[in-house]
């Protein structure tokens, strides 16, 4: 697997990228063609969101996705990592050298690669665009990769409440949009539900257009802290790599934390502070990697909207801390919250 590295991607609107690679497998060809047909899957590629690989979140459960195709489709991955402070003019010649370089499909992690794959696409109609956590830009050839965040925040809003002893929890948001508050709007109404006496505390780290909320810890574990001063014993964080310094300080002070995205209780980057991970809000994007390479290695390319929700498993809880898996009647709480958003009694907010 290459890994184009954040000093490589200054620059990448040539097609010499596929050369300044950090080096994880075999070599990389280029294309000068603007329309460059479809290898049969053979290569893939994914651009990496703010924080880029090693957020131990959203960005890690995407690269888990291209190692699985990599290793049971034998398709050859490069990953290219995002520059700090980058607009869309070099996320859209990040695209472009990635096509060129004959990679289908190519995948944007996060919706701030919208404006660009809108802008790519057409320019590569042979090419497959994943578009992961958007629907505002569509193509016959791009595939909105997009989940019920607000389901399986729901179900974390019921944990929080089951387990406060405070009555004061915490909500941190990276970057306030409203893709994430979608997170706060699920997690607010199961904590409301559950216990309305509750208090819900809401903090975004960063507003538009400055999206430094996803990828600063420090950001995340001073507002965990200024939650847990005001009381708060729960904090759930959907904050990308900023998430892990809020664990951290959650995790100092033996309150509980609630993960985002990716099973953050097995993540070995989080190890010393997994005993303090309740659970984790869960988004399959590892499979909705995996599925759309698939689908372009299979020669029916997905295209469109491709939605994951709690019915099929595509957002969910992580049951993995032992500490969780005994509070019986926390789980039984949330499997019947779970069953009744499958059924429809339950309509989950996507707004505050």
């Amino acid at each position: 697997m290459r890994r184009i590295t954040r000093i490589a991607t200054v620059g990448i609107a040539s097609a010499a990228l596929a050369l300044s690679a950090t080096a994880c497998g075999g070599k990389s060809s280029s294309s000068s063609s603007s329309e460059s047909s479809s290898d049969g899957g053979g290569k893939v590629a994914i651009a990496y969101d703010i924080g880029g690989r090693g957020d131990q979140s959203f960005n890690d459960a995407a690269y888990a996705g291209l190692a699985k195709a990599e290793k049971d489709l034998k398709v050859k991955g490069t990953e290219a990592e995002p520059t700090e402070g980058e607009g869309d003019p070099d996320k859209v010649s990040r695209l472009t050298s990635l096509a060129r370089a004959g990679n289908n499909p190519v995948i944007g992690v996060g919706f701030a690669y919208a404006p660009a794959i809108a802008q790519v696409a057409p320019k590569f109609p042979n090419t497959t665009f994943g578009l992961i956590d958007d629907t505002s830009k569509t193509g016959k050839n791009i595939a909105n990769l997009v989940f019920n965040e607000e389901q399986g925040s729901y179900l974390a809003g019921v944990a929080a409440a089951k387990v406060t002893k405070s009555n004061i929890v915490g909500f941190i948001g990276g970057v306030e949009t409203p893709l994430i508050k979608k997170f706060e709007a699920g997690y607010v109404q199961g904590v409301k539900d559950t216990k309305k006496n509750v208090t819900v505390k809401v903090q975004y780290l960063t507003q538009p257009p400055d999206f430094g909320g996803f990828s600063k810890p420090d950001l995340g574990k001073a507002a965990a802290q200024g939650q847990l001063d005001a009381g708060a014993d729960v904090i759930y964080a959907a904050a990308g790599l900023a998430g892990s310094g809020s664990i951290e300080a959650v995790s100092k002070a033996g309150k509980w934390a609630i993960g985002v995205d990716s099973d953050q209780y097995n993540q070995k980057g989080l190890a010393a502070y997994k005993a303090a991970i309740l659970t984790s809000v869960t988004k399959d994007v590892e499979d909705a990697v995996f599925n759309v390479i698939k689908s372009v290695k299979d020669g029916k390319p997905q295209s469109g909207e491709v939605r994951y929700g709690l019915a099929k498993n595509g957002v969910g809880l992580a049951a993995s801390n032992p500490a969780y898996i005994k509070m019986t009647d926390v789980t039984a709480a949330v499997e019947k919250a779970k069953a009744a958003i499958i059924a429809g009694t339950i309509k989950v907010k996507t707004a505050p």
